[in-house]
């Protein structure tokens, strides 16, 4: 069901799962370090080889029931919590995980088409020890997740692996319980859009922002958000 390639070092663990040719349902790729690690937007990822998470998983199989950035954030988030309950984690749209306010992980979501089939490539960053870090970078190393980083992995995708075949449809909820600027007032930016003094008031089911301006609620499917006294 699952195929797993481990890597010492890679350029990227996403550019990987672009090169490979699928055998089984899943394909996991693990990776100590990556030379071109990269977030949303090209914005560079670091990753270097502290014991840290850089992974991939992809699929051909159906994702479209939720989407994937926010559910796998989700997913994360549990999997964190599950093995350490006191961690306050929370979930920054549409693809950042945080910890006292601090970005810890990210997801990156692409997708392949080839033949008819589309690859979904799933890419999953935690910071679990850094030692340089910028000021709105966050990590795991003050509660003992350096011993447990298989362990984390190993929760992260056997949940992911559940998930895409039951389907839950009410992963929203638990999304919204997690949000750290739910109702709160936010800035967000797209492109050229932009809105600022705004409220992030909920998502829908296609995981876009519902945004309440003066003009009334806008939609935005991306985008950047800050949040005064986060990032």
């Amino acid at each position: 069901m699952v195929d797993i390639a481990i890597f010492n070092e890679i350029d990227s663990t996403n550019d990987e799962a672009k090169r490979i040719n699928l055998s089984n349902d899943f394909h996991l790729i693990i990776a100590e370090k990556q030379t071109k690690g990269r977030g949303r937007h090209g914005k560079k990822w670091s990753s270097p080889n502290l014991g840290n998470i850089y992974m991939t998983i992809c699929t051909e199989n159906d994702l479209s029931f939720a989407p994937i950035s926010l559910l796998t954030g989700l997913i994360c988030k549990n999997a964190i919590t599950k093995i350490n309950n006191s961690l306050d984690i929370k979930l920054k749209w549409p693809n950042d995980i945080l910890f006292k306010n601090k970005k810890i992980g990210g997801i990156l979501v692409e997708k392949e088409i080839f033949n008819s089939k589309i690859k979904t490539i799933v890419g999953i960053g935690i910071n679990i020890r850094l030692n340089k870090k910028e000021t709105w970078w966050g990590d795991l190393s003050k509660y003992g997740f350096q011993n447990k980083r298989n362990e984390l992995i190993g929760e992260i995708v056997n949940k992911f692996i559940e998930t895409s075949i039951k389907k839950p449809l009410n992963w929203a909820n638990e999304w919204r319980n997690n949000c750290i600027h739910l109702n709160k007032e936010i800035e967000i930016h797209h492109k050229n859009r932009s809105a600022k003094n705004v409220i992030f008031k909920d998502i829908d089911q296609e995981g876009n922002a519902i945004i309440q301006t003066d003009n009334g609620l806008e939609i935005f499917k991306s985008g950047q958000i800050n949040i005064k006294g986060i990032y």
